[in-house]
C-alpha cells in the first residue's frame, strides 16, 4: 500500500471517528415521548450514540423547525413533516413511519371511572362532567370536530378548560376537583399512571381517531451520519418491539 493511500484511508477513518461517538439531537411530537425515549436508549445501546431529545407539540415544531431551530431529526405527524420538507427544513424523501396513537379518556385517582364504551355512554359522561379537560394540539382539534358530531359541542363549551399540550392536562386533572373527564394522547396518559391519573379507557371504536407520526431528517443536520442512521433505526424490529410495548401501534 503507497504511503498516499495509507494516509487517505487513514483521515478518512478519523474523520467518521467523530460522528460515530456525536450525539444527535431530536425534536418529537410528545405523543410519542415513551415510544421515542425507549428506541432512543435501544439506539444508543446499539451504537453508542447519544440521543437529546426536545418534546413539543405539532403546531410548536412547525414553529420551531420552520423558524430555524436545529435539529438532526424531527418526528412529528406527516402533514408537518411534509410541510417542512416543501420549506427545505427537512429531507422529507428519508422520511421513515413511527406509528400512531389513538385518543383516551382519564380522570384522577379516586374518581369514579365513566362509561365511555359507547358513543352514548360517552355523550353521557360529556354532559354530567363539572368539567371536561383538553388540548389545543393535534388530539384538541380532532376533539372539538367529534363532541360537535355528538351534538354535545355547545354543552362542553361551556364547561371546558384547553391546554397547549397534553402535559399540562394531565397535570390540570391530577390535581382537579369535582366531576372533571380529561383527554389526551393513550401513551400521554400512561405516562401519569403512578403520577395520580386514571387511565379510563380509549375513545369507542366509533369516535376513536389516530395520530400518525413519521421522522425525518434534517435537510443539514449537524450528524449526518447519526440522523440517518438513527431514522433507519426507526424501521427496526428493535425499534417497534419498544414503540409497540409503549402503546404506539
Amino acid at each position: 500500500m503507497s504511503t498516499r493511500m495509507f494516509l487517505t484511508i487513514t483521515l478518512s477513518l478519523l474523520a467518521s471517528a467523530p460522528a460515530l461517538a456525536a450525539e444527535i439531537s431530536i425534536i418529537s411530537a410528545g405523543a410519542v415521548e415513551p415510544g421515542v425515549t425507549a428506541a432512543a436508549e435501544a439506539f444508543h445501546k446499539e451504537t453508542g450514540v447519544e440521543v437529546k431529545i426536545k418534546f413539543a407539540t405539532a403546531p410548536a415544531i412547525r414553529e420551531r423547525v420552520g423558524g430555524g431551530e436545529a435539529a438532526d431529526v424531527v418526528i412529528a405527524p406527516p402533514a408537518v413533516i411534509d410541510e417542512l420538507a416543501k420549506a427545505g427544513k427537512l429531507d422529507g424523501s428519508a422520511r421513515a413511519a413511527v406509528g400512531r396513537v389513538g385518543v383516551g379518556v382519564v380522570v384522577r385517582d379516586g374518581v369514579a371511572k365513566p362509561d365511555v364504551s359507547s358513543t352514548d355512554a360517552l355523550k353521557r359522561a360529556l354532559l354530567d362532567a363539572d368539567s371536561v379537560i383538553y388540548n389545543k394540539a393535534s388530539t384538541g382539534l380532532y376533539l372539538e370536530k367529534l363532541f360537535d358530531r355528538l351534538g354535545v359541542g355547545r354543552e362542553v363549551k361551556a364547561k371546558e378548560t384547553r391546554f397547549a399540550d397534553g402535559a399540562a392536562v394531565m397535570e390540570h386533572v391530577i390535581h382537579g376537583k369535582g366531576k372533571e373527564i380529561g383527554f389526551g394522547a393513550i401513551t400521554e396518559i400512561r405516562l401519569y399512571g403512578d403520577k395520580g391519573a386514571q387511565f379510563v379507557g380509549p375513545l369507542p371504536p366509533e369516535a376513536q381517531n389516530y395520530t400518525s407520526y413519521a421522522a425525518a431528517p434534517s435537510a443539514a443536520p449537524a450528524n449526518r451520519g447519526g440522523a440517518a442512521a438513527f431514522v433507519k433505526f426507526l424501521a427496526s424490529p428493535a425499534a417497534r418491539a419498544a414503540f409497540l410495548a409503549k402503546g404506539v401501534e
